[in-house]
């Protein structure tokens, strides 16, 4: 998670010096999700995501100096420059984007389940998708196909509470969004995404619930991000106070770290030496990302499909 945090830090530095173009959405305050998810993973299962999907790469254990580079457009990138912070993948870490179309990666991670099913290779397919893309109509056909043939999917909803500037409760008529799923009988739950335990044990049900033949479930995870929807977001729909507020009571990171400082299992000075260790993760993935050459122009006739 604190990877995630200061990886994000640094991408918003880059951002703001002119060294990273096009969009970038930050993952800051959602750090719990991902990682408490991935650690109910089994190995060979996939992972897909929308547009905030920095958070997902690092947390499926991709090189931060390929995810920056690609973030600053540059070769050594993990879409050799040409995707940006939207679209980049690794099919070595089963990580399959990276969507910059809402609510478009649910139809493909639905994909991904039906080939497990047809393969039959016992493998699950994670699906993030946030609360404004829980109202796009291919989200439905998605749920109808996934219940329907039992395909051993879990829809993730990254609930944030903001659909770009407008909030969940302007946006949709019932924000219970864990019971979307109900008309299709998929079972769903509610979960505290700011808490990485009580994400972790809801995605040990959920996948298991998938992998045993059972079908698709839905985990909606009430959680918080503290930037803008972009970095081009002024963010002025919501009082500072609120942001406050849930930086003070609901950090996923520093409720880790009272944990830990509570129950004696680290000391002040081991954190700050792990903190240490991320930063220079991070310094060294932004350094490679800025000094690494930019791709040659003939790499725009590469992979196009005639």
């Amino acid at each position: 998670m604190l990877l995630i945090r200061r990886f994000e830090e640094k991408a918003g530095q880059l951002y703001g010096m002119g060294l990273i173009g096009g969009f970038c959405h930050l993952y800051i305050g959602q750090e719990a999700v991902v990682i408490g998810m991935q650690m109910a993973l089994e190995a060979g299962d996939q992972v897909i995501t929308g547009y905030r999907d920095h958070g997902h790469m690092l947390a499926c254990e991709m090189d931060p100096k390929g995810v920056m580079a690609e973030l600053t457009g540059r070769r050594g990138g993990y879409s050799k420059g040409k995707g940006g912070s939207m679209h980049m993948f690794s099919v070595e870490k089963q990580f399959y984007g990276g969507h910059g179309i809402v609510g478009a990666q649910v139809s493909l991670g639905t994909g991904l389940a039906f080939a497990n099913i047809y393969k039959k290779n016992g493998k699950v397919s994670l699906i993030y998708f946030g609360d404004g893309a829980s109202n796009q109509g291919q989200v439905y056909e998605s749920f109808n196909m996934a219940k329907l043939w039992k395909l051993p999917a879990v829809y993730v909803i990254e609930n944030n509470k903001y659909g770009m500037g407008t909030s969940v409760e302007r946006a949709s008529s019932n924000t219970n969004l864990s019971q979307r799923g109900a008309s299709f009988d998929i079972p769903g739950e509610q979960v505290d995404g700011m808490d990485v335990r009580a994400v972790h044990a809801a995605g040990l049900r959920a996948i298991a619930h998938a992998r045993e033949g059972k079908g698709p479930y839905i985990l909606e995870m009430v959680t918080y991000r503290y930037r803008g929807h972009s970095m081009s977001d002024p963010a002025k729909y919501r009082s500072k106070d609120e942001v406050q507020k849930m930086r003070e009571t609901h950090d996923p990171i520093e409720q880790v770290r009272k944990r830990l400082l509570d129950g004696e299992h680290m000391s002040e000075d081991e954190l700050k030496a792990v903190d240490k260790e991320v930063r220079d993760i991070v310094n060294a993935a932004a350094d490679f990302a800025t000094n690494d050459e930019e791709p040659d122009p003939a790499e725009l006739w590469t992979n196009i499909l005639r």
